[in-house]
């Protein structure tokens, strides 16, 4: 039994898909189009990354997109770790922990305080963090001083 192998011809399938094959042998090669154009001006068709150029001339590169781990927060955990800073976590109910972060991993933080229990915080519950220093100073109303009180009007009377 003769089996012959059937293979398509590529150059008919690049004429189908539009993809410019190479010339034969008495073909001429298309120039490559000049950067400046007829009046002087820069042509956007020699350069395929200009923001104007045509389509199909190739498109400008494309960015790359950002990492998904920039171990930003890592760096500011082992920051403050090292400096040991006090700091004040907030919680998604509002309340308030004040201690030293001691380590940290994917889920929780450890916060030392003092004079009270250590505590393991999720992640998950933290609404934010901030250092301790950098905490709103509460303005206590205090009684006015006898020089903040505003003298009486007298009448003083005026000579000529």
């Amino acid at each position: 039994m003769n089996r012959k192998l059937i293979r398509p011809n590529l150059a008919e399938l690049k004429d189908k898909l539009g993809i410019p094959g190479k010339p034969a042998a008495g073909e001429a090669l298309t120039p490559a189009p000049s950067p400046v154009g007829p009046g002087g001006e820069p042509n956007p068709a020699a350069n395929p990354s200009a923001p104007t150029a045509p389509q199909g001339m190739g498109s400008p590169r494309r960015r790359i997109a950002p990492p998904e781990q920039t171990n930003a927060e890592s760096f500011y955990y082992l920051k403050q770790m090292q400096s040991k800073t006090p700091m004040v976590v907030v919680l998604q109910d509002d309340e308030k922990i004040r201690g030293v972060i001691e380590w940290y991993d994917k889920h929780c933080l450890k916060i030392n305080r003092i004079k009270e229990p250590n505590v393991l915080v999720p992640k998950h519950n933290i609404k934010y963090i901030y250092k301790q220093e950098e905490e709103p100073r509460i303005r206590r109303a205090r009684a006015p001083k006898k020089e903040d009180i505003p003298p009486q009007e007298l009448e003083v009377p005026v000579f000529d």
